[in-house]
């Protein structure tokens, strides 16, 4: 029945970045929550391509055991460099929390999720609330960044040294840009004690960012004293979750991580198979 299902409302206005409106889709469970923990899901492409739709399916089935996501688009390599894409995702964050009774969420229960270059940006979201050189005009100023947790879904961490990335972060970044530049923009730079609980998810296979990504920056978060933890899936390449079965395994990993982190009660109904 319709009352059963997940609402999907598309293209709504988030702020505005370059002079454009920015627009998410919210993903909503059923039942008309008003107190859910939320998501952001960020997509990837390079930094240069993508939308908000790709990562429907996350928003869908997260949505079915509980979580309201938020699948927010940004500027693109194409349209402005760094740092406008974290500009408009904290933009997007910002507006979580300030409309949190709109949307149904606990404004103190929002984590950030992200597929490669979207999990760049959500380790760079969990690394740096509230700094003033990332948060940009996006709208809501002075509502909190931080998040409660971080998921970066084979993400780049460290942009300089990356061969595999090169065309696609020197439009990010722009011709010239300083080693410090560089350093700014990488994830594993920013790890220190207090960083939130980060759920990292590799394929050994990975023929564009490699494994070893997410495992330095697992290990720096470890040593930093961390809740983190790594997943590795043997044989699989660069953006294997949109495959439906491991898709679903991905989203399941992702509810166990965020239900200990960001659920507060085991009340949520049990889903995709796995107990409760």
């Amino acid at each position: 029945p319709e009352s059963g299902r997940v609402t999907v409302e598309e293209g709504v206005v988030f702020g505005h970045g370059g002079g454009r409106e920015l627009k998410c889709d919210i993903y909503t469970p059923p039942g008309n929550p008003t107190h859910a923990p939320g998501v952001l899901l960020i997509h990837g492409g390079g930094w240069s391509s993508g939308d908000r739709t790709q990562l429907k399916g996350h928003g869908i089935l997260l949505g079915r055991v509980g979580y309201v996501c938020v699948a927010a688009e940004y500027r693109l390599s194409g349209e402005a460099q760094w740092p406008a894409p974290i500009q408009d995702v904290k933009a997007a964050l910002r507006w979580m929390r300030a409309n949190a009774a709109r949307l149904g969420i606990d404004p103190d229960r929002i984590a950030v999720s992200g597929n490669s270059a979207g999990g760049h940006l959500s380790l760079m979201v969990a690394a740096t609330p509230n700094v003033p050189e990332f948060e940009g005009q996006g709208g809501n100023p002075g509502v909190d960044t931080s998040v409660v947790a971080c998921i970066g879904i084979y993400p780049p961490v460290d942009l300089k040294p990356d061969p595999a990335l090169t065309g696609a972060v020197s439009m990010l970044m722009g011709e010239g840009a300083s080693d410090a530049a560089y350093a700014g923009a990488s994830p594993i730079t920013h790890v220190k004690p207090g960083f939130p609980p980060t759920l990292l998810i590799h394929g050994n296979n990975d023929e564009l960012v490699p494994e070893e990504a997410s495992l330095s920056i697992y290990r720096a978060l470890r040593k930093a004293g961390v809740s983190a933890e790594l997943h590795i899936y043997a044989d699989q390449p660069h953006a294997f979750d949109s495959s439906p079965v491991f898709g679903r395994q991905t989203v399941q990993v992702m509810d166990l991580f965020l239900r200990r982190y960001l659920v507060e009660s085991e009340a949520a109904p049990a889903a995709l198979g796995v107990a409760r």
